[in-house]
């Protein structure tokens, strides 16, 4: 078994769909920061059978929890301080998500005018669809 040693402080992405640890780490912009970052991928998992996992040495002010949650509301974000959880977070949709992805209708005013935000609101939830604000583009997150 892989020993990954605790961590003091900081930030635990836990549930992850196995294989998406890469995604959510650029996503979530983790390449840009200056904090110890651990990758965990393809680990057991009784829930799921296989799972990544993200350890982050910063605090939870650096991760937007929107884009996580539009990426997968089914992670757990678990926060350490003292080397123990002390603060477990649940996810939700969220309702709107700005420059998470690109509307990809070729005729939407974000394509033509690249200074505006791309944004998205979410259109229907049972279906965890969202639509495009400008150009109503419907969208589903490709890990759905």
């Amino acid at each position: 078994m892989l020993n990954i040693s605790g961590l003091k402080e900081g930030i635990v992405l836990d549930h992850i769909k196995a294989g998406m640890s890469l995604y959510v780490y650029y996503k979530l912009g983790l390449d840009k920061l200056d904090v110890q970052v651990a990758i965990i991928k393809n680990a057991h998992s009784n829930k799921m059978g296989r799972k990544d996992i993200i350890k982050i040495e910063s605090g939870l002010d650096r991760i937007d929890l929107d884009v996580l949650g539009y990426i997968d509301h089914n992670i757990t974000v678990n926060i350490i301080r003292n080397d123990r959880i002390v603060e477990k977070k649940r996810l939700d949709l969220p309702k709107r998500i700005t420059n998470v992805v690109t509307c990809k209708n070729p005729r939407c005013i974000t394509s033509i005018e690249q200074e505006l935000p791309q944004i998205f609101y979410l259109a229907d939830p049972a279906k965890e669809t969202y639509r495009c604000l400008y150009c109503e583009q419907k969208y589903t997150p490709h890990n759905k």
